[in-house]
């Protein structure tokens, strides 16, 4: 479902004259001489190239630049419209009106069409509204995701926990079809008709933003559903260590943010990004599936670029970016070995790569790259890396006292003697430097942990079930006076 549908849903239904979208101004609702507003928000401009992107004929952004302006039709069910698309006063601006059902080319009226193109029936109202409830207490509730089965209750995960909606009903396999199916984008739909599953974005405009995944199982269809807020937040409030922020400022290298599934690398990263946008004047390039956070030019010039609705692929944009005159690339997710190598590269010649990889520790994030080429490669892509790679960020989420969770970062920032351990294959030996490398902002995972104990946030069974070297941890938490003695009855 396109962003605008929203909106145009309360056209009709109070029978306004148009609705006016203008860059930086809340969308507005205009009946004769009055002006209502319908977001309480102004529009970014990354919200306004989403919303034109959907609905636009593709070359409608080129004929605006050029000051041609750019009119066309929009179908919504059964019911027609008329869009302007042009400037005013150097703000993109987007005019929405009426228009009588009237028949065209002998087109049958009850078949919508939106430029030309077949238009998937509108979204069920009533399932849209259950959905868009539950988006709402989930973000009440401060829950992570939302679970949604066929034949069950919805389910949200709460400071890491699975909980039961109990004031909602089973949700019946063909009612669920017509929430997830009704936001669905063609594309995702097409997808998902082909695959059985799909990703991408939904929003509910000034509350938040969700990753969809759309999936079917045994029980019929399904979906995991990610909060992702509204409002970016930034390096400082996540308490990223001042040399994890030095690094937003180099001209080259590749930087990785790794952990588990869940564990936050998508909030770190924008972070980041943001910290980036704030203090250079570059351009940037986010490549991601789909797009989380929506990112306003602030000092640099973000373009942000979805897999399957801008491009084909992370290697496909990741090649194109090269020629898009970037400074800062962020690549999603490092997926294949093709997409690594381009990645690399890209640090290389002179641009800083941002990246995430399912890697539980820092040192472990450098084998697994070196591991996906096969063995005669291994040792130039070595050298490569040695070369390149600046900094591994390793986060797991855990529980926190009161309520809530905190990200364990597990810091290594490459020095000569970590470029040596990658360059020679010693990378075992890596943990041992960062030990000894605190000062230079260097933290293992064992004494991220430990930190968190010491500071309160974290009950020390929590850092004990988190941790990979469980014997380190429990040799540290007893040199602080912890109790440990719960790692003896799990025994």
């Amino acid at each position: 479902m396109a962003q605008i549908d929203r909106l145009l849903s309360v056209l009709m239904s109070r029978r306004g004259d148009s609705i006016r979208l203008v860059q930086d101004e809340p969308a507005c609702l205009l009946t004769g001489a009055e002006s209502l507003p319908l977001t309480r928000g102004p529009l970014t401009p990354a919200q306004m190239l989403t919303i034109v992107r959907e609905v636009a004929p593709s070359d409608a952004e080129q004929r605006v630049e050029r000051g041609e302006g750019a009119h066309f039709e929009y179908t919504l069910g059964q019911d027609a419209f008329i869009g302007r698309l042009h400037r005013e006063q150097g703000r993109l601006t987007l005019d929405v009106t009426p228009r009588s059902p009237t028949l065209t080319n002998g087109a049958d009226a009850h078949t919508p069409r939106t430029n030309g193109t077949v238009k998937s029936p509108p979204m069920d109202e009533k399932a849209r509204a259950v959905l868009d409830d539950l988006l709402r207490t989930q973000m009440a509730r401060k829950a992570s995701d939302l679970h949604l089965r066929s034949g069950e209750r919805p389910l949200f995960r709460v400071d890491g926990d699975i909980v039961s909606e109990t004031s909602v009903e089973a949700l019946d396999s063909s009612f669920l079809e017509r929430m997830l199916v009704g936001i669905m984008p063609d594309r995702n739909r097409r997808e998902f008709e082909e695959q059985n599953d799909t990703d991408l974005a939904y929003e509910l405009p000034d509350l938040a933003r969700f990753r969809v995944n759309v999936f079917r199982d045994r029980h019929g269809i399904g979906s995991v559903i990610r909060a992702i807020s509204s409002r970016v937040v930034t390096a400082e409030e996540m308490g990223i260590s001042a040399e994890v922020q030095r690094l937003c400022a180099l001209s080259k290298g590749l930087v990785l943010v790794t952990g588990p599934t869940g564990s936050g690398k998508s909030t770190t990263l924008c972070g980041l990004i943001d910290l980036v946008n704030r203090t250079r004047r570059d351009h940037i390039i986010t490549i991601e599936d789909p797009i989380e956070f929506v990112h306003v030019n602030k000092g640099c010039l973000i373009t942000q670029r979805q897999v399957g609705q801008h491009t084909s692929s992370f290697k496909q944009a990741l090649r194109a970016a090269l020629r898009e005159d970037p400074d800062v690339v962020l690549v999603g997710e490092l997926r294949d070995l093709e997409t690594v190598s381009i990645a690399i590269e890209t640090a290389e010649t002179g641009h800083l790569v941002f990246g995430t990889l399912h890697t539980s520790t820092a040192p472990s994030t450098i084998d697994r790259i070196i591991d996906q080429f096969p063995a005669d490669r291994q040792s130039q892509v070595r050298v490569m890396l040695a070369e390149s790679l600046r900094g591994v960020i390793s986060q797991t989420l855990c529980r926190k006292i009161g309520g809530g969770r905190v990200a364990a970062r597990e810091i290594l920032l490459t020095n000569p003697a970590v470029s040596n351990l990658i360059r020679e294959a010693k990378t075992f030996q890596v943990q041992s430097v960062m030990q000894t490398s605190r000062r230079l902002g260097m933290v293992t995972l064992t004494d991220a942990l430990v930190e968190l104990v010491e500071s309160g946030q974290v009950e020390a069974t929590e850092a004990y079930a988190k941790a990979v070297d469980k014997s380190m941890i429990l040799q540290a938490l007893k040199s602080k006076g912890h109790d440990t003695s719960f790692a003896e009855k799990a025994k």
